[in-house]
């Protein structure tokens, strides 16, 4: 019976997949075109509004770079050689996702071509040591200059009014000698307000008697700082954990509660100090196992990313992942234009939700985003298998897995596989909870289970 119930649902998906693959196929081709021309459109407005072009990754070939010293790198472009001053601790070539600059597509091969020119340039032999993409250097080389297209509300760039060079931090607790501290890392385009409007409010008086709570704007979200010439590596974001809560707070002993793309970060955060993280809870982790001999990298954006227009999420994740001036059209509607669309959220919901998930959503770059989605989520790709093992082998900290069993964005088998490889760990699948709801609406019964997980890891 179950053999015949499988068959006819096979016969019944069957028409399905390859609607969706044949309109998929449409679909992305199409954007590919309108991602192409949007480059040139973008050209041109930025040429006049602020007087120069940035490089984009989709019209800058690969060019050999070779380490002459004292921090200088020697740039072999097509027509000219020139050489660019970069600290040795900034550029780590390492960190940066070759999805940046290589998302393989019929169209986008095509306009890659039509970009680059087919020019045939006399070969020099040249040191060289690596190979990047030229407007990773353009990118290291900006000025410290907001671009047109980016929000330059009082909220978003409350950070250049500032002195300090650190990130927003939300913290709450005791203001003498706490005796726990915990640090919580909120996902992708989100901010300290997913853990300070959901969870804080509900923890119990001991612990917001005795605990510390540090919950961080990412840098290029929330009110932490969006500095245009960063590629918001791993490094970069875990520098400024360190710096912002770890070394500004005076915190030797912690526990961490990361929200998907944050739980990379805590795996890194805890590989680091491997003695100082009492407890590790992760919320629907993005960990997806690459197969030998696949490209880490894009291995992982194909997992993520699939060009699909079904499901919804999938398509929204594509659009994200593969197109940098669609998305920086994205985010120039809705992230420069935020306080409207905050103002109507208000106005058509008469004030009935809350809109910090929005707030949350609306504060940032689309150089932040960009960069960060795929130089954490893709870039790490071939570093998580590393950080799993050196968890489980080194680190005798409790580790649990929250997930929502109906989410979209990263699905439960996420969780196990991460278990798989922490045989410790402990997976909680909630139903009828998803990517965000796992979280939200939730807030109280998460934290009682936090506070138990709390009290194990302080009494073992």
């Amino acid at each position: 019976m179950d053999v015949m119930c499988n068959k006819i649902k096979r016969l019944l998906t069957w028409p399905a997949t390859l609607l969706n693959n044949v309109v998929s196929c449409v679909v992305f081709c199409v954007l590919d075109i309108v991602d192409f021309n949007l480059c040139f459109v973008y050209r041109f407005i930025d040429s006049s509004i602020e007087s120069q072009w940035k490089p984009c990754y989709c019209s800058a070939a690969k060019e050999k770079k070779t380490l002459i010293g004292n921090g200088k790198i020697l740039v072999s472009e097509p027509c000219e050689s020139k050489i660019v001053s970069l600290t040795s601790s900034k550029l780590r070539l390492e960190d940066i996702s070759d999805t940046l600059y290589s998302r393989p597509s019929i169209v986008a091969n095509v306009s890659k071509l039509i970009v680059n020119g087919r020019k045939k340039t006399k070969k020099t032999k040249l040191r060289s040591i690596f190979t990047v993409n030229s407007t990773v250097v353009e990118m290291l080389r900006a000025e410290m200059i907001p671009r047109w297209s980016d929000c330059d509300c009082n909220i978003c760039n409350s950070w250049t009014t500032s002195s300090k060079d650190t990130l927003f931090v939300k913290a709450e607790g005791p203001k003498g000698k706490a005796r726990e501290d915990v640090l919580f890392i909120h996902g992708f385009i989100s901010s300290s307000a997913f853990w300070t409007e959901t969870l804080f409010p509900n923890f119990s008086s001991t612990v917001k008697s005795t605990y510390r709570l540090f919950a961080v704007d990412l840098l290029g979200f929330g009110r932490s700082p969006k500095p245009i010439n960063s590629l918001y590596t791993l490094r970069e974001h875990v520098d400024m954990i360190e710096k912002s809560v770890l070394n500004a707070y005076g915190v030797k002993s912690f526990h961490i509660v990361a929200h998907s793309l944050g739980c990379i970060l805590a795996l890194a955060i805890a590989v680091k100090h491997p003695g100082s993280v009492k407890s590790l809870t992760l919320l629907a982790p993005p960990y997806y196992p690459v197969p030998k001999d696949e490209a880490a990298t894009q291995y992982v954006l194909r997992r993520v990313a699939p060009r699909r227009v079904w499901p919804v999420m999938a398509f929204g994740a594509s659009v994200a992942c593969w197109y940098e001036h669609i998305s920086r059209t994205i985010c120039l509607l809705i992230c420069k234009n935020h306080q409207l669309w905050e103002i109507l959220t208000k106005f058509i919901t008469r004030n009935r939700i809350k809109t910090f998930l929005l707030e949350g959503f609306f504060c940032h770059t689309h150089n932040a985003a960009w960069h960060t989605l795929h130089n954490i989520i893709c870039g790490t790709a071939g570093k998580l298998d590393g950080y799993l093992d050196v968890i489980r082998n080194q680190l005798k900290c409790d580790v649990t897995i929250f997930h929502g069993g109906d989410d979209a964005v990263v699905p439960p088998e996420c969780s196990y596989h991460v278990q798989r490889r922490i045989p410790r760990a402990r997976v909680k699948v909630v139903k009828n909870k998803d990517h965000i709801t796992i979280v939200v609406g939730r807030g109280k019964a998460f934290a009682e289970e936090l506070e138990e997980i709390w009290k194990r890891s302080t009494s073992d």
